[in-house]
């Protein structure tokens, strides 16, 4: 149902960095961009986490109960793709661990300050 989330960012050059660096630690690659706009995913027809510099030319702001949940295969994935998210400069919001039903999340902050979350489902 998804097709793509989109992040505004004041900074542009710094997000799409982190975001390369990040999304690339799981084998995605940018599936679209231009002088505004970066998306990337794991395959041209999958959903994708685009970041983009305001449309209205205003400053982007964060969203308060917003999130981003990206999905992975397994804990040590998840484990992974969030330190690399601080090593990369982002903030920790909740260090990786079991939550109970299954569901084996951590979450952080990105350079902007979005929200998101790394998770897989585990048989706990």
């Amino acid at each position: 149902m998804i097709g793509y989330v989109t992040l505004g960012t004041n900074r542009f050059d710094k997000a799409v960095q982190f975001y390369d660096a990040l999304f690339g630690s799981i084998g995605a690659s940018r599936v679209f961009e231009n002088e505004s706009f970066v998306a990337w995913s794991t395959r041209p027809d999958a959903p994708a986490v685009s970041v983009t510099k305001p449309f209205n030319k205003e400053a982007a702001t964060v969203g308060n109960g917003v999130m981003v949940a990206i999905a992975l295969d397994a804990p040590g994935t998840v484990d992974a793709f969030h330190a690399k998210a601080l090593q990369l400069g982002g903030t920790d919001e909740g260090a990786p661990g079991q939550r109970g039903g299954g569901f084996y999340n951590s979450y952080f902050r990105d350079l902007d300050g979005n929200k998101l979350a790394a998770f897989c489902l585990t048989k706990e």
